[in-house]
C-alpha cells in the first residue's frame, strides 16, 4: 500500500491513503461503516467549513454516502466491491462533481493498469508493495554504485577517514552533507566549506545514516518516491518503536526499515538483495523472514501501516511497548520523511 505524505486522521474502521494532497492537508477519512445521520452531516459541515478535507467510501457507480458527497474532496472506491464495467462511470461521475476518485484495492499490475485507464488519478494497494524480480537483468551501474556505498557506510569498522573517501566520491552527497551543516538548525555563524569538517560537526553515525538515506533515494531513483518514502516511514518507526522496548537487542532498526523494501527497488529476491551488505546478524535474519525480536518490529509497523490495528496492537504488546505509542510513532515518522524529501529536493 501507498504511505500517506500529509496527515492523514481516519475514523471508522480506518483506512489509510496516500496521494496527491495538498502541502499541510488534512484528510479526514469516513468509512462506509459509519451511520450517516443528521450529526455526521453537521460534523462534515463544520469540518470543511474549517477547511479540513474530506474522503468518504464509495462502491459503484452510486454512492453509498451520498449525503456526504458534497462535503468530499476524495472518494474511495474498493475495485475488488465495485464491477469492472462500473468503474469508468464511477471515476467519471465523481470527477464531473469535483471529487477526486481513489482506487483502493489495486492487488496487481493489471488492475493498476486498468483503474488508470478508467480514470482513476490514485490508486492504493498492496500491489505497490510487492517485488516484481527479474533476475536475468543487471542492475544499472548507477545503482550498483549505490549498493557499494551503502554497503560500505554500514561497515561496522569503517572509519572517518573512508566516510570522507566515499562521500567525496559522490558531488551530490557532498553537497547535501554541506548543506546540511550550513542550514539554519545548526546556527553556525561562518559558513563550512570543508567537507572534512562538516562531517565532524555531523558526527559519524549521523553521517552514515543520512549517507544511508540519500543512498537509498539514489538506488529508488525511478521507482517514483512513493517506494523510497515508504522506506524511510518504516526505518523511522522501526527505530522509535526500538528505542521504547525494554529488553532491546542490538541496533541496527533504522537499517531495519530502510532496508525492508529493497526486493522492491531491486526488483530482486530479498535473499539476493541484501547478501553483500554488512547487515546485523539480528537484522539479516528479521529481513529473511525469520521469527526474531527484529522481525516482530517491522511486522508491528507493516501490520500498523496496512490499517491492520489489532495485529499492531498485539505486536507492541508482544514487545512489551505501549501500543497507544503508536499513532505518534507512525505520525513522527510520516512528517519527518516529508521534511526529509523537502530538503533532498532543495539539496
Amino acid at each position: 500500500m501507498i504511505y500517506p505524505r500529509r496527515e492523514v486522521k481516519s475514523y471508522g474502521t480506518g483506512r489509510t491513503i496516500e496521494g496527491s494532497f495538498e502541502r499541510g492537508e488534512t484528510v479526514v477519512v469516513l468509512d462506509e461503516a459509519i451511520t450517516v445521520d443528521a450529526d455526521v452531516v453537521a460534523m462534515c459541515s463544520q469540518l470543511r467549513e474549517h477547511n479540513y478535507s474530506l474522503a468518504i467510501s464509495q462502491s459503484g457507480p452510486t454512492a453509498t454516502m451520498a449525503d456526504l458527497l458534497p462535503f468530499a474532496k476524495y472518494a474511495l472506491v474498493d475495485l475488488r466491491r465495485t464491477r469492472a464495467s462500473d468503474w469508468k462511470p464511477a471515476a467519471s461521475q465523481l470527477k464531473g462533481r469535483g471529487i477526486k476518485p481513489i482506487a483502493v484495492r489495486v492487488e496487481s499490475g493489471e488492475v493498476a493498469a486498468a483503474a488508470l485507464e478508467a480514470g482513476f488519478p490514485l490508486l492504493q494497494g498492496f500491489y505497490f508493495c510487492r517485488p516484481t524480480t527479474f533476475l536475468a537483468a543487471q542492475i544499472p551501474a548507477r545503482r550498483l554504485a549505490y549498493m557499494k556505498l551503502l554497503s560500505a557506510l554500514n561497515r561496522e569498522d569503517v572509519s572517518m577517514d573512508e566516510v570522507e573517501e566515499l562521500v567525496t566520491h559522490d558531488l551530490s552527497l557532498s553537497v547535501r552533507v554541506l548543506r546540511s551543516v550550513n542550514s539554519a538548525a545548526f546556527g553556525i555563524r561562518h559558513e563550512v566549506t570543508s567537507l572534512r569538517h562538516a562531517l565532524v560537526l555531523l558526527g559519524l553515525a549521523q553521517v552514515r545514516k543520512w549517507a544511508s538515506v540519500w543512498a537509498m533515494a539514489g538506488l529508488g531513483e525511478g521507482e517514483g518516491a512513493g517506494i523510497v518514502t515508504m522506506s524511510l516511514v518504516r526505518a523511522r518507526c522501526c527505530e522509535f518503536l526500538s528505542e521504547v522496548m525494554p529488553d532491546r537487542e542490538g541496533g541496527g532498526y533504522f537499517l531495519l526499515g530502510l532496508c525492508s523494501l529493497l526486493d522492491v527497488i531491486l526488483r530482486r529476491p530479498m535473499p539476493i538483495a541484501i547478501e553483500d551488505l554488512p547487515l546485523p546478524a539480528l537484522i539479516r535474519e528479521a529481513l529473511l523472514g525469520v521469527d526474531n525480536p527484529a522481525r516482530a518490529v517491522l511486522d508491528t509497523i507493516v501490520h500498523y501501516e496496512r490499517g491492520e490495528w489489532d495485529a499492531a496492537c498485539a505486536g507492541a504488546d508482544q514487545l512489551n511497548v505501549n501500543h497507544d505509542l503508536l499513532p505518534d510513532i507512525y505520525a513522527d515518522a510520516i512528517r519527518w520523511a516529508r521534511d526529509l524529501g523537502d530538503f533532498a529536493a532543495a539539496a
